[in-house]
């Protein structure tokens, strides 16, 4: 069965109970992780982009949004801890290297996650393949020869994800045909499957073409305040049903008569091949 991880990233809004809630989806859905973001507001922004005008429920400022919907590394760990005791792994993307080594002195993370935006950073990927953690790659926003590259360097990559950073993904866009060129070029790698997609299709399609993980961002809410909640999915116990259905229906490729069908072929058939 392919790995299934409920990105629930920065839909909690920086609220802990809300979080937990999405855990809860999660649980209760069949989903096998969790995982969210951390940044360091002021390294990874500059100062002019955080001083931008921005109206949000934590103020006017881009600053005060960020750091709004920011947890600290206690609040971390409590959300770790509720994930453990519901059996789901635990995933943080770090978008920084401050935020990465408080991750790796604090958490115990089951996998490092790295997000298309820092696919291309070599110092950042390097840090990364030092922690010993299993990898999982998103390709977003990347060129073929850019995935070549932070896959040299991340020599402990266990999933490569097909991607799109948009948010919501067009129909168009989507391209769920790269899962297959990703199995074919990367054949030692585990191959999977993130969705910004609008609605449940994509990932149902993605898990019909033998994705052996999934992504996809969970809300209660689509409508709700926050970036990522038009590309996140509402229905996740809907969609988890769906998915272990098809991969129960994909069966091993070879043709069989089956035993179910022996009673019919008695019944329909005059006449058997004798090739």
């Amino acid at each position: 069965m392919s790995y299934v991880i409920a990105e629930i990233g920065i839909n909690h809004n920086g609220d802990i109970d809300l979080a937990k809630e999405l855990i809860d989806m999660a649980h209760t859905s069949g989903c096998d992780a969790v995982k969210f973001q951390k940044r360091n507001v002021e390294e990874v922004y500059s100062t002019e982009e955080l001083d931008k005008p921005r109206e949000s429920p934590w103020g006017t400022t881009t600053r005060e949004q960020k750091h709004g919907i920011e947890f600290n590394i206690v609040q971390y760990k409590e959300l770790e801890e509720y994930a453990d005791e519901r059996g789901l792994n635990f995933i943080v993307s770090c978008w920084d290297l401050d935020s990465l080594q408080e991750v790796e002195d604090n958490l115990n993370v089951k996998y490092h996650k790295v997000a298309s935006a820092l696919a291309t950073d070599k110092d950042f990927l390097e840090s990364l393949h030092y922690t010993g953690k299993p990898i999982i790659l998103s390709t977003g926003m990347c060129t073929d020869e850019q995935v070549d590259a932070a896959l040299k360097i991340l020599k402990n990559t266990e999933y490569v994800l097909a991607c799109t950073s948009t948010y919501p993904t067009k129909e168009e866009e989507v391209n769920l045909n790269y899962i297959n060129t990703l199995k074919e070029k990367y054949p030692y790698l585990s191959v999977g499957f993130s969705n910004h997609y609008n609605g449940l299709a994509a990932c149902i399609g993605a898990t019909a073409l033998g994705a052996e993980c999934l992504e996809f961002h969970i809300t209660k809410d689509r409508t709700m305040y926050g970036s990522d909640q038009v590309a996140s999915i509402e229905s996740v116990n809907e969609l988890m049903v769906s998915v272990r259905k098809i991969e129960k229906m994909l069966g091993d490729g070879e043709k069989v008569v089956y035993d179910s069908e022996v009673p019919i072929a008695e019944k329909l058939r005059k006449v058997e091949s004798t090739v």
